[in-house]
């Protein structure tokens, strides 16, 4: 409890350093948010993983994973900033990450831990969490191009189109991204498909579908891209359908038989 509380204070604190440095109020100071940030994530991470990581097995409970996938979002997010311009996006991404770690340590247990994983089963749960991650953050970005896209057609130059990078960077970003997630989506299917033996059980089903209707949305985006030279709006909504789809999978599944039906 003391570390969820402290890196959801940092996050929030981070925030707030970020958005009056915007206004204007305080000087830019990226190496401290940078500093800062390493600090909080660290802390982040020993939450997260001790909420996961029992003495009794793994908890891949509900508010336990949405923890510990933004636990990877924000890993991906500082590894990011060495490549791009990206220090304005914590605006969003950290109030968020500081909701999921609250959550995660004071939401009851809706799962019970589970012992002796195979190395099979790591790779597909390994796999699984870092696909919903990197697609997390490609939708985010996905509703930023969106904005950015909408002001830019209005001729407004205040808001987002100030804050974030150029609109041609964030598309390009958010290809990279979903080719990632894709390559991850498609080993934790695969594997899945290998170790799980009860892939297509009826408490399952639906989730299996729905993760390979999500596929089939982010590989036809990325073909037409490639083919046909998609992009902007049709990227947006691709990239939006296919994580609803996914979303909808993995958690809306995990929301129904965990805390509406209570099986574990």
């Amino acid at each position: 409890m003391p570390s969820a509380i402290t890196a959801a204070t940092l996050y929030l604190l981070i925030t707030l350093l970020q958005a009056l440095r915007l206004k204007g109020t305080i000087a830019a100071r990226p190496s401290l948010i940078i500093l800062l940030s390493l600090l909080t994530v660290s802390v982040h991470g020993y939450s997260a993983l001790g909420a996961v990581l029992t003495d009794a097995g793994v908890n891949l409970g509900f508010f336990k994973v949405s923890s510990l996938i933004f636990l990877i979002i924000n890993l991906a997010f500082l590894l990011g900033l060495l490549r791009r311009p990206l220090l304005n996006l914590l605006l969003i991404l950290y109030p968020l990450s500081s909701i999921a770690v609250m959550t995660s340590a004071l939401a009851p247990d809706t799962s019970q831990p589970f012992a002796g994983f195979s190395a099979g089963m790591l790779v597909h749960i390994g796999s699984s969490v870092l696909a919903y991650a990197v697609l997390t953050i490609a939708a985010c970005q996905a509703a930023a191009v969106a904005a950015q896209d909408y002001q830019l057609r209005h001729r407004h130059t205040r808001g987002l189109v100030q804050i974030l990078p150029p609109v041609q960077l964030m598309e390009s970003m958010l290809f990279e991204l979903l080719w990632v997630g894709l390559s991850l989506l498609t080993l934790a299917i695969a594997s899945g498909m290998v170790f799980l033996e009860d892939i297509f059980a009826q408490h399952l089903v639906h989730k299996t579908v729905l993760t390979i209707a999500a596929w089939v949305l982010f590989a036809t985006l990325l073909w037409g891209h490639h083919q046909l030279g998609w992009r902007s709006q049709t990227a947006v909504r691709f990239t939006l359908s296919g994580f609803a789809v996914l979303m909808l999978g993995y958690f809306g599944s995990k929301l129904v038989l965990e805390i509406i039906l209570q099986r574990v």
